[in-house]
């Protein structure tokens, strides 16, 4: 299912593609539901940058999901690489829950809007339910759509909300 995000920020291009390629351990602090992010790896090649962060949540799990869902599975692996010449992102998610079943890939482009800047986020999440244990493989096929459009439903926000968290970062780091 596609992801599809779309936010203007109020600042130059460059401060923008810093905070978001440099800066995110900072900008956590922005963040609704969200803990740390931690830079597990970096290495600089030409005009890129490969980055593996880990995102922390620390949104409680509902009594409902409890057996299912444990505190490790509120963190995910952002594996990005930036490309500084046309100031854009590829990244892939990781899941630590239903690994094997969960996909997502895509792409952030960072656009000059006047004297603002366009985030336009591009993705692609999959969800192969039948792939996690216990799902009878009819049930998980017919589900799944059902289950990727809640999902996306819910991550399209966020992404938005993390845009925000940009903006107000940068507007604290004047």
């Amino acid at each position: 299912m596609e992801i599809r995000s779309e936010t203007r920020l109020y600042h130059p291009i460059d401060r923008v593609f810093a905070a978001y390629r440099d800066r995110m351990p900072e900008v956590a602090a922005f963040v609704d539901d969200v803990a740390e992010i931690r830079v597990l790896s970096r290495q600089e090649q030409d005009d890129r940058v490969v980055l593996h962060n880990e995102w922390v949540s620390d949104r409680e799990i509902p009594a409902i999901a409890s057996k299912v869902l444990r505190p490790e599975h509120l963190r995910w692996d952002d594996h990005a690489t930036w490309y500084t010449a046309d100031t854009r992102c590829e990244w892939r998610i990781a899941t630590r829950a239903f690994t094997d079943a969960v996909t997502c890939h895509g792409q952030t482009f960072l656009e000059p809007d006047g004297d603002a800047t366009r985030v336009r986020l591009v993705g692609e999440l999959s969800i192969a339910l039948h792939a996690v244990p216990g799902v009878p493989s009819f049930v998980g096929k017919r589900l799944a759509p059902q289950i990727e459009k809640f999902i996306v439903s819910l991550i399209t926000p966020n992404l938005e909300k993390t845009n925000e968290a940009i903006g107000r970062f940068l507007e604290a780091d004047r």
